[in-house]
């Protein structure tokens, strides 16, 4: 009987292992400080690489990876996110579907929380490399490497 908290306290562990080991953060957010999807400041001024998110909201950059401006993107990068913006309709089977980051270049999230859309590569017979994934709170994020690095999209001028 003596070994009963040592028992609960393995346990607790293992738990809080299993749970970061498949992904689930949100339990452990307050201890690391990240923020929680979808969360923005509105009395803070915008950082540099934030940009307008849904609905006219504020979306930060959430990830530290470098930022680029919509406008720097080449301009089949933006042709999709004006087809994302609308809607669709979209040139490929697999767009919007759903991105499951296992290269965990981007902030870990739920399954579901991220999208992914095909830019076009001039000269390609098939989808190429280069994608936009998008984040439920309106963050976007653009590779050009089929997923080996991103950069945050600011949007804007």
């Amino acid at each position: 009987m003596r070994n009963r908290p040592a028992v609960a306290l393995v346990l607790s562990v293992l738990v809080a292992v299993a749970l970061l080991a498949f992904g689930y953060t949100g339990l452990f957010e307050p201890l690391t400080g990240n923020p929680t999807p979808g969360a923005t400041s509105s009395e803070a001024p915008a950082p540099p690489g934030a940009g307008p998110g849904p609905a006219g909201a504020v979306v930060e950059n959430p990830s530290g990876l470098p930022a680029v401006r919509e406008s720097e993107l080449p301009a089949d990068a933006r042709q999709t996110l004006a087809l994302i913006r609308a809607g669709g309709p979209y040139r490929y089977s697999q767009d919007d579907a759903t991105f499951g980051n296992l290269e965990r270049i981007l902030p870990l999230r739920d399954r579901g929380y991220y999208r992914e859309y095909t830019v076009p590569t001039p000269g390609e017979s098939d989808r190429g490399a280069r994608r936009i994934v998008t984040g439920t709170a309106g963050e976007k994020y653009y590779t050009a490497d089929h997923y080996d690095s991103f950069s945050f999209i600011a949007e804007g001028s």
